[in-house]
């Protein structure tokens, strides 16, 4: 179940890239170019965050319930701490996607609300913009001693 799960989350984290780079590249064109706000715009934004919960629930199973390594460093937090790669997933990974995820919603919901197209484009672009490089910051990429393969 923990290998199904986490090959599940892998594929799941090139879905929310791409839909991330696309919703802010929209955002951004929508923006400078002061066109109107399309059910296209609205339709990315929730792509994005939808994915994002999706993988959230994948990752949330992981490391409550699947994982090894949350598993070992649960019992024994010191010694976690001193490991290069269980301090990244329970300090760095886990909080800076919450965070990517929590920031991705509320640019979403503020968007939908804003009164004009501009500004819709405008915060969609600004907090999408903030989540995606979070969600970069928090990936654990092959090249890091503590990365994963890209699939």
């Amino acid at each position: 179940m923990y290998e199904l799960t986490l090959t599940l989350h892998s594929i799941v984290r090139w879905v929310v890239l791409i839909a991330g780079v696309i919703a802010i590249i929209q955002a951004l064109a929508g923006w400078r170019r002061s066109r109107p706000w399309t059910a296209g715009d609205n339709r990315i934004g929730m792509i994005y965050t939808t994915s994002l919960d999706v993988q959230l629930l994948l990752g949330l199973l992981l490391f409550f319930v699947l994982s090894p390594i949350t598993r070992a460093a649960m019992s024994s937090m010191g010694s976690a701490m001193q490991n290069e790669v269980t301090r990244f997933f329970l300090v760095e990974h886990f909080p800076l996607m919450l965070i990517a995820i929590i920031i991705a919603h509320i640019g979403r919901s503020r968007a939908r609300k804003a009164s004009d197209d501009n500004g819709k484009h405008r915060l969609s672009f600004i907090f999408y913009a903030i989540s995606l490089v979070l969600i970069l910051l928090a990936i654990p990429w092959p090249f890091m001693s503590y990365g994963r393969p890209l699939m």
